[in-house]
């Protein structure tokens, strides 16, 4: 089925043996689909070429974390560290491995900008005990918040990658969790999701049309690709999406609890149709999926004609700020509501879940 596979592994210990027996190589992190790949080669005629950093005695590893046995492996790689990272931006971090714990008012708050205004009105959503999954990109500060708030211990923060618990973390760092209760594999992970395990999930926001379909998966000749994104978009009791009203060129300041619209972004994000629907507004409204759109100056939801507006920011203009760049108009609640104005304050919201 393969001719050959190489495995970049990063997290559970693999190891080999060389044929007298004289060599185990180890390398922390490898999730248990990479097994799965290593058989199906292994018993297709493939080769598995396997890369590591460190030679250790052979028996000195525990054998309950070795996820590819040498009977797999054909070739080894020794890689420089540099070439080996546990993430893309850390090189190893103990505490997103689950082998140390640190206090979690040692993660960096989030700079004051209207991305937190975005990640503080999602966190708004969240219930007491909610089950929950962070997408990658704007919903990853959702995370930083709540820690912040000293609320991450009422809520249990999942990433599709495996982690379940702790705060997940994000950039470069994305699929990894800080002081993690546990990390499963990603299928398994996946199977939950699937099974309608979320209460509540936080994804970008790319592009949405006036049925409430989003699209993050295409974009003129660029193919995003929709990854995990709709098993669980579809399967999540609620769906919150997040991101910039407008994009490219956007700039927004934000002064005595009010934003200040410098410039605006040159792209319009709410369009009349999607060029691609990589979430269906029309089939979360027929199951009753409660949606929520959340920007920097107005929240959505999604009703059964399509989005609707229910509150915008203190400081701005519903027709200049937000019909204005719109490429259709939306439904408007009778009763629209400010934007909690703590979100615009540079200090702690106060936020209880």
């Amino acid at each position: 089925m393969y001719e050959s596979i190489k495995l970049d592994v990063a997290l559970v210990r693999a190891t080999y043996a060389d044929t007298n027996g004289n060599a185990t190589f180890e390398k922390e992190a490898v999730s248990l689909e990479m097994l799965a790949i290593c058989q199906a080669v292994k018993n297709s005629g493939g080769k598995v070429i396997l890369q590591v950093e460190k030679v250790v005695k052979e028996g000195t590893l525990d054998t309950r974390l070795i996820k590819i046995p040498g009977i797999l492996v054909d070739a080894i790689v020794m890689a420089n560290p540099e070439n080996h990272m546990q993430t893309f931006a850390t090189q190893y971090n103990p505490a997103m491995s689950g082998e140390i714990v640190i206090p979690v008012d040692t993660v960096k708050p989030m700079k004051f900008d209207i991305r937190k205004v975005i990640c503080r009105r999602a966190a708004q959503e969240l219930e007491n005990g909610s089950i929950t999954n962070l997408g990658i990109g704007m919903p990853e500060g959702v995370a930083k918040i709540l820690a912040e708030e000293g609320q991450s211990k009422k809520i249990t923060l999942t990433v599709e990658s495996g982690p379940i618990g702790g705060i997940p973390t994000g950039g470069k760092d994305f699929g990894a969790s800080i002081n993690p209760d546990c990390i499963i594999e990603a299928p398994s992970q996946f199977d939950f999701y699937s099974g309608g395990g979320l209460d509540i999930a936080f994804l970008g926001l790319a592009q949405a049309d006036r049925h409430g379909n989003v699209n993050v998966s295409k974009f003129g000749p660029k193919i995003a690709g929709c990854g995990g994104f709709i098993d669980i978009t579809q399967n999540a009791r609620k769906v919150v999406y997040c991101g910039t009203f407008t994009a490219d060129g956007l700039d927004v300041g934000i002064v005595d609890g009010e934003l200040s619209i410098k410039s605006e972004g040159k792209i319009h994000k709410f369009v009349s149709d999607v060029e691609h629907v990589t979430f269906s507004g029309k089939y979360a409204s027929d199951k009753k999926q409660p949606v929520i759109y959340i920007t920097e100056r107005a929240v959505f939801k999604l009703s059964s004609d399509g989005i609707q507006l229910v509150e915008i920011a203190p400081g701005v203009d519903l027709e200049n700020d937000i019909l204005a760049h719109m490429d259709f108009k939306p439904e408007i609640s009778e009763n629209v509501k400010l934007m909690d104005e703590k979100l615009f304050r540079n200090q702690k919201m106060g936020l209880k879940v």
